[in-house]
C-alpha cells in the first residue's frame, strides 16, 4: 500500500510502526501503534484483530519482516511501501516526541 492510500485509510486500519524507539521519537504517524520489530512476537496480542494492519518502518524492509511475522501469527498485514521515507516525501503529517508537528 502506498503512503497516500495508508493516510486515507488511517481511521480504518492499524498503522503498526516497527521502528526503534529513537526513530519513533524523531517523527511518527499520529495514531500509529508502536511495537519495535524485535518485540513484535511477544506483543502481537496488543493488536486489534478486528482491524487490518499496515506495517511501517523507515523504508520498508523491517515492515516486510513484520508483515511476515504477523501472518505466521494469523494476523494478516500489508506493508506501507517506502515506509516513513515515502510518507515524508508525500508531505503527509507527522508528529515528534513532543507532540509538535515534525518537519522532515
Amino acid at each position: 500500500m502506498d503512503s497516500k492510500t495508508a493516510y486515507s485509510k488511517r481511521d480504518r486500519v492499524q498503522l503498526l510502526d516497527v521502528r526503534e524507539d529513537d526513530e519513533w521519537a524523531a517523527g511518527r504517524i499520529d495514531g500509529a501503534v508502536h511495537i519495535p520489530l524485535g518485540e513484535l512476537p511477544a506483543r502481537v496480542g496488543e493488536l486489534d484483530r478486528d482491524r487490518p494492519v499496515v506495517t511501517v518502518c523507515r523504508s520498508g524492509g523491517r515492515a516486510g519482516r513484520a508483515a511476515e511475522l504477523l501472518g505466521q501469527a494469523g494476523v494478516p498485514a500489508e506493508v506501507m511501501d517506502g515506509g516513513m521515507t515515502a510518507w515524508a516525501e508525500a508531505d503527509l503529517p507527522m508528529t515528534s516526541a513532543s507532540g509538535a508537528p515534525h518537519v522532515a
